[in-house]
């Protein structure tokens, strides 16, 4: 969902003014109040309804689905004829799985179930156990779709890797079958659910990694080229598991027929790890902004791209790295419960110069842990500063005892040095015109003039 924000008057009257407007992606905002006397007092209000915050483009469809089925930053940040070319591929779509739901009832009677008199509702009934099978399947791609669509950007190799976690997960269903048969259609819609989410992983995260293939703008080629490798796998493939279940004892024998399957699929898996293991993005992210970051503010030096896609942990999660940072915090979350005026003042001129801001979250018996919140017209690269100004508080959180001082400190740090830090990756390699790290934009603050 696309966060406006609309200036308003920031000074009420003589003895209050708005110092900070907090806004929140359901249209909602607070309003930080400050008077001569430094109190604070906050007012909410909602403006969803009366600044028009619904898009001009199907102003009909509810925003929460308008963020499910449509790309982050629409319309702004696709062309101009996608929604209609999408319109149109629906019902073409719908038509499609009409047509497949009919042609799957005569697969079904081509196999012995005959439309004869007492038959032709048991194929009927055949293939609406079977479609549904598929149906079941397909919720999984749309939740994964809807929900996960703008995380594929960010870091192709995990969510490629995750891919075939999950869709392992799914063969093992599929592998329980003969084992309970009674079971056969909730267990191979399970099955049929796991896959289709690994796909609806698989899927958008390989176009990533072939769009970063494409250096000549031959996105086309280079997909069609590897659909010939992977059509060439997968005849070598079905060629050698027809000779594998070919071997005498192998089909009679289950627990010889699964682990078979367990020792393929191990080394599948150690395979697609090692073939993403080797990929070089000149892109940053947020882990490879993590390791870059780290060792400038430690040594002044800056990883090339190869050695750093080397480093770069494709299965871990942000949620476990150290230094944590959380981006995207109300103002009252950063103050930790106080409602202190000169606080909130301090925090505004400090940052007067950044689009974000930045603390330390100081609950007691709390690990280091940074809170970010971004301003209206924050970027990618604010995104990267606030990193950069986490890991130098990190690293000499104990230099300053007041807060405020470590803060300032941090930036003068970080103005001195930012610069030479960008230009250290582009000398090294690094694009950095193409830096993928995401705007939280379920909080955007607006500055009012002190």
């Amino acid at each position: 969902m696309k966060m406006l924000c609309f200036c308003e008057p920031c000074i009420t009257d003589l003895r209050h003014r708005v110092v900070l407007v907090e806004r929140y992606i359901n249209g909602t905002s607070k309003r930080y109040i400050l008077d001569d006397e430094l109190c604070l007092t906050t007012f909410l209000e909602d403006e969803s309804k009366s600044n028009g915050f619904s898009l001009k483009e199907l102003p009909w469809l509810p925003d929460i689905l308008k963020d499910f089925v449509l790309p982050a930053g629409f319309p702004g940040s696709v062309s101009d004829d996608y929604l209609e070319y999408m319109l149109l591929q629906f019902p073409t779509n719908v038509t499609a799985w009409i047509c497949h739901t009919l042609v799957t009832s005569s697969l079904l009677k081509a196999v012995g179930l005959d439309y004869s008199s007492a038959t032709t509702a048991a194929a009927s009934a055949a293939a609406i156990r079977w479609v549904s099978k598929d149906g079941i399947g397909a919720v999984g791609r749309f939740f994964i779709g809807g929900r996960f669509g703008n995380l594929f950007d960010d870091d192709p190799k995990q969510w490629r890797m995750y891919a075939d976690f999950i869709g392992s997960a799914g063969s093992i269903f599929d592998l329980c079958t003969p084992l309970y048969p009674a079971y056969f259609l909730p267990l191979a819609s399970l099955g049929n659910l796991a896959k289709a989410v690994a796909r609806g992983l698989k899927d958008p995260s390989f176009r990533v990694i072939q769009n970063h293939f494409a250096i000549s703008e031959n996105l086309g080629d280079v997909a069609a080229k590897e659909e010939v490798w992977e059509v060439s796998a997968q005849l070598i493939g079905l060629a050698l598991g027809i000779l594998v279940l070919s071997t005498p004892g192998l089909v009679r024998s289950y627990p010889v027929l699964a682990l078979t399957w367990m020792s393929m699929r191990l080394l599948h898996l150690w395979l697609r790890y090692q073939s993403l293991s080797v990929l070089e993005f000149d892109t940053v992210n947020l882990k490879r902004a993590r390791i870059l970051v780290d060792l400038h503010v430690s040594n002044s030096t800056v990883l090339g791209c190869k050695e750093c896609n080397k480093t770069e942990n494709i299965l871990s999660w942000e949620r476990f790295s150290v230094p944590p940072i959380v981006f995207g915090v109300s103002l009252s979350d950063m103050l930790g419960g106080e409602r202190s005026g000169l606080k909130v003042k301090k925090l505004v001129q400090l940052y007067m110069k950044e689009k974000y801001i930045l603390v330390v979250n100081q609950q007691p018996f709390k690990d280091f842990e940074t809170l970010v919140s971004f301003k209206d017209g924050a970027t990618s690269l604010s995104v990267l500063r606030s990193v950069w100004q986490t890991y130098w508080l990190y690293k000499n959180q104990h230099r300053q005892d007041h807060c405020f001082d470590q803060l300032k400190e941090s930036l003068n740090e970080l103005d001195d040095q930012f610069e030479n830090f960008l230009q250290q990756l582009t000398d090294v390699g690094w694009d950095i015109n193409q830096i993928n790290l995401k705007v939280c934009k379920n909080v955007l603050f607006e500055e009012c003039i002190l």
